[in-house]
């Protein structure tokens, strides 16, 4: 049929659906977020006890469906044609879909939500497939087919559906409390930003710089991480911690090979207070047992120790690669490896600690008035707002 378009897109819930009581708060949240992100578009929306419908109103699939991609909270969603609920006008309907689609094989799956439609939901299989063939060179295949026709009969209307595109799942941004993602240059951190935010969290990031030591460059890349997350909430601040003076205070005052663990501590009680003035409950960073010398369980122990704040680790137990399969698929992979040092890299130690004593850590940190200087850091900390597809503004 040429000139052949989807008239809807069906998002159906996943995890939400189990939530009993919260149920409703959560879709009430996932149904703000599509519509937020598909601003751009004229569309009209239902929302109903199994999913949400989208109008498309001669809007094109392809790129509502690109931006929909991004929002959390569902299972999957599927282009759908919509028609009475009458077998003739499915059996046609559902024809037209299999032709256009270019697939060789196909399968018909029905759910016949109203009881009272007189067909069953396998005699509807039988005749849909029995249009196709007749009038096509598709073939049946039940065990793995190239097109899953997926037919939802509901008392005045039916939708045809061809193949569902998996959504990220978890919870729609929002509904849990805010965290401070410890953003840095690398490849972890932003998955581990990404993972939170598939939780129902919402982001602000602090990023800690050592400028005249590093680079802008560093820091626009960390702000480039940023602004690829942000489509997926929407804006994003950024707290840059001037970070370099207390830094060389470390190196002055503390073993080498206690450098990091002073340094990691030191992080974690800036970010630790800053959550504090901002009512924010959870710390989110990158951190994997085992990858270096400061992420040893022992390290993380003592690192930890000087923090009130809740710390999550979404990557701890997760496998490099894996973590590398994830910055690929969510966007940020080459944006990590581009080569722009961050304060954790500049003045690495040759043989760091890798089990620390939390004992020696304070002997090391009385030498020198690190309270005043986390103070001074907090005080003069730039924040910079992102936004998906817009330039950085530093307020």
């Amino acid at each position: 049929m040429d000139g052949f378009k989807y008239e809807y897109i069906l998002v159906r819930y996943g995890e939400l659906s189990t939530k009993g009581k919260n149920r409703k708060d959560f879709i009430n949240c996932l149904y703000r977020n599509i519509r937020q992100a598909l601003n751009k578009y004229e569309l009209e929306y239902e929302k109903t006890y199994d999913g949400i419908y989208i109008h498309l109103n001669d809007c094109d699939y392809s790129a509502v469906s690109d931006s929909l991609k991004k929002v959390f909270g569902y299972a999957y969603f599927a282009g759908a044609i919509r028609v009475a609920s009458e077998l003739d006008l499915i059996k046609e309907a559902a024809y037209q879909v299999a032709i256009n689609s270019g697939k060789k094989t196909f399968k018909v799956i029905t759910k016949r939500n109203d009881k009272n439609f007189p067909h069953h939901s396998d005699e509807v299989n039988r005749a849909v497939a029995g249009r196709i063939l007749s009038s096509s060179d598709l073939k049946v295949d039940v065990h793995n087919p190239e097109l899953k026709l997926n037919i939802i009969i509901k008392k005045d209307v039916s939708f045809i559906m061809d193949n569902k595109v998996e959504g990220f799942k978890g919870y729609p941004v929002g509904v849990n409390q805010k965290a401070l993602l410890m953003l840095s240059g690398g490849i972890d951190s932003p998955v581990a930003g990404f993972k939170a935010m598939r939780r129902g969290m919402r982001l602000e990031c602090i990023h800690f710089e050592a400028m005249p030591y590093t680079s802008k460059q560093a820091l626009d890349k960390v702000l480039d991480l940023a602004k690829l997350l942000s489509v997926y909430q929407g804006e994003i601040k950024v707290h840059v911690v001037p970070f370099g003076k207390l830094q060389l205070e470390i190196y002055k005052h503390c073993d080498e090979s206690y450098a990091i663990t002073l340094l990691r501590r030191m992080m974690y009680r800036i970010a630790d207070k800053l959550c504090k003035q901002r009512n924010i409950l959870t710390i989110v960073n990158g951190e994997s047992v085992g990858q270096v010398a400061s992420q040893t369980p022992e390290s993380l122990q003592v690192i930890s120790s000087v923090c009130e704040t809740l710390i999550m680790r979404p990557l701890c137990m997760e496998d490099k690669l894996d973590i590398i399969d994830w910055a690929r698929r969510i966007g940020t992979y080459e944006t990590s490896i581009l080569p722009y040092e961050d304060c954790c890299t500049i003045f690495s130690p040759k043989n760091p600690t890798t089990k620390p004593k939390a004992y020696k850590c304070e002997r090391y940190e009385s030498k020198f008035d690190y309270e005043t200087l986390i103070d001074e850091c907090l005080e003069n900390i730039n924040i910079v707002t992102v936004k998906p597809e817009v330039e950085s503004d530093l307020l």
